[in-house]
């Protein structure tokens, strides 16, 4: 990666944290996905099919990751910025699969980096309550913006974009040395890329927990997996072909509905 790319995909993992400059909507819900994050960091290495092929795995493997009460039990922002782009660094010449595993070691080495730093970020971020409330005893409400504004989003910069920046730079540097597939015995690429699937299926597996409530869903789910795996449909056929039959179960429940007056 030139310095120039370090620079980018450093940004973009500040930009993509809770509580960024762009706020949480267009940062953590948008550019922290992993599916968003995967084309970011596609454009910018100019490999963009790669990086969707792993960042579709990625997706998949942490759509179930919460916050509860604030807790950032794994920060999927940096966990998914730095998995893609050491995928994408290291893994020429793999197949699909090692790439994938490769996407999920540098994926974990991300998030615990991440995570490592937002803990520092809300240390450092308890003293502004202090300086926030010496403006307010004052009656400087128009000088509040300093701590909540200005410092906030320098503690946040701080703590994100420098230490990718210096994780970025070390990656770089080692595939440069050395390559990264002759290092590491096939068998452990082939291992990581099969957890990587599982990692996959387990994440896929906590969506569905959470989705399916009742036996009934458990049909449609198979219905829908059917269409795709047996029939060759495309994620677009198969919601259209939901909608018709929702469509036909309102008419049909309304029309028994009206014979019965209700």
């Amino acid at each position: 990666m030139s310095s120039i790319q370090i620079i980018l995909i450093a940004l973009f993992i500040y930009l993509g944290s809770i509580g960024s400059i762009v706020g949480n909507t267009i940062g953590w819900y948008t550019l922290g996905r992993p599916i968003v994050a995967s084309l970011v960091v596609g454009v910018i290495l100019g490999d963009v099919s790669t990086a969707l092929m792993v960042g579709v795995p990625l997706q998949i493997m942490y759509m179930g990751n919460v916050t509860p009460g604030g807790a950032v039990a794994w920060d999927l922002s940096y966990a998914t910025y730095i998995g893609v782009a050491g995928a994408l660094v290291f893994g020429k010449g793999l197949d699909s699969a090692q790439v994938i595993g490769l996407a999920v070691v540098f994926a974990g080495i991300g998030g615990f980096v991440g995570q490592f730093m937002w803990n520092i970020s809300y240390a450092a971020n308890l003293p502004l309550n202090r300086f926030a409330n010496k403006f307010a005893e004052a009656g400087e409400t128009k000088k509040m913006y300093i701590p909540n504004l200005v410092l906030g989003q320098l503690i946040g910069f701080a703590a994100r974009f420098l230490p990718a920046i210096l994780v970025l730079t070390t990656m770089t540097t080692a595939s440069a040395q050395a390559d990264f597939a002759t290092l590491i015995p096939a068998w452990v690429i082939t291992t990581l890329g099969v957890f990587g699937g599982m990692m996959a299926a387990l994440g896929m597996g906590i969506i569905l927990s959470f989705l399916l409530k009742k036996q009934y869903h458990i049909a449609i789910y198979l219905v829908g997996f059917i269409l795709v795996t047996y029939f060759g449909l495309g994620t677009m056929a198969v919601a259209v072909v939901a909608i018709l039959v929702s469509i036909l179960y309102y008419v049909a429940v309304s029309k028994q509905a009206d014979q019965r007056g209700v």
